[in-house]
């Protein structure tokens, strides 16, 4: 998974490269982070309309643009807190259009029911990004001195982190088993969510 992660961002950073020289460096890390959120409107749509390998190939590309956003910031040297901030809420609001969409497309299935596994998924996964933003808010309020970006990935760890949800989304739409993929992400992002809890807890 490192080694996956670590050659993805090799991509994203020269195609950041690409991007900055051909706007002459006036495209904003901000605008590429708002593009990304908004396209994953029509990908929910697509997922409630059961067009499942459109919204997993669309949900790969504009899924890239959460590491082209920071690779453009730090070629640009523009990162800050308020990009990190929207970053990290607009990946919230992608993950209720996606659930949005599954629990549609569920609740029309021979299975009314499974919608409620779709709900569950969106709970859990909103439930591992809490504790750790909330941890994060008991360091920084006990005055200890961390850095915010290094912060920001003191308790980013754990089983189903943001991006192996989406990757076990895509793989739940590209082989048509989207009940099968939110039940999986239900169940281990609150197991998630419960190990980040429990390292905050020893940390604090």
């Amino acid at each position: 998974m490192v080694a996956i992660k670590n050659m993805v961002r090799k991509w994203m950073r020269t195609l950041a490269g690409i991007l900055n020289r051909l706007s002459g460096g006036r495209l904003s890390p901000n605008t590429i982070t708002m593009v990304g959120f908004l396209m994953h409107l029509p990908i929910a749509v697509l997922i409630a309309q059961g067009h499942n390998r459109w919204a997993a190939l669309l949900l790969v590309i504009f899924g890239l643009f959460d590491t082209l956003d920071g690779e453009l910031a730090r070629l640009q040297d523009r990162a800050s807190e308020r990009g990190m901030l929207l970053d990290a809420s607009t990946d919230r609001f992608k993950e209720v259009l996606l659930y949005t969409g599954a629990a549609y497309a569920l609740a029309l299935s021979h299975h009314p029911t499974a919608a409620a596994w779709a709900a569950a998924a969106c709970g859990a996964s909103l439930s591992v990004s809490y504790v750790k933003a909330k941890g994060e808010a008991v360091v920084a309020s006990a005055g200890k001195a961390v850095p915010h970006a290094a912060l920001n990935h003191m308790f980013a760890d754990g089983l189903l982190t943001f991006e192996v949800r989406m990757a076990v989304l895509v793989v739940g739409l590209l082989s048509n088993q989207l009940f099968a993929a939110v039940v999986i992400i239900a169940i281990l992002a609150s197991y998630t969510a419960g190990q980040r809890l429990m390292r905050i807890t020893q940390k604090i």
